[in-house]
């Protein structure tokens, strides 16, 4: 069974699925289970530039990844920055290589709201904030 809000990956193909609605069924992916990808927070190697930084100013939602900026390269990037209010997916990005790994939404309610985002490194796996 599916986690609502998680995230599976392919090991054989890397087809990556976020899960906006769980039910009953087991996600498959080329003939086997999708692997659950769990976040790390921050204990792990490199994880001044892929935890996400969270900075909440009203209903303006901030995220940088890394507390030094990710790479974006063609080989290695930031793949999705999801902004997650009490533990529910709000909001995404899917930003490109070139571009900054970071990304800004209006959230109504944010300030009131328990607010941590996750990122997903095409190398180094999914991060979460703290």
């Amino acid at each position: 069974m599916a986690e609502q809000n998680a995230i599976y990956k392919c090991e054989l193909c890397g087809n990556v699925v976020s899960v906006l609605d769980a039910g009953s069924g087991e996600l498959i992916c080329c003939g086997q289970p999708m692997k659950l990808m769990e976040p790390k927070t921050g204990t792990e190697e490199g994880k001044e530039k892929h935890v996400p930084v969270v900075e909440v100013n009203g209903d303006k939602v901030k995220v940088k990844v890394g507390s030094i900026p990710h790479p974006m390269e063609e080989n290695h990037y930031i793949e999705l920055i999801q902004v997650l209010g009490d533990g529910d997916v709000l909001a995404g990005y899917r930003p490109s290589p070139g571009e900054k790994p970071e990304a800004e939404w209006e959230l109504k309610g944010a300030e009131n709201t328990k607010i941590t985002a996750r990122a997903l490194c095409n190398v180094h796996g999914l991060w979460i904030s703290q």
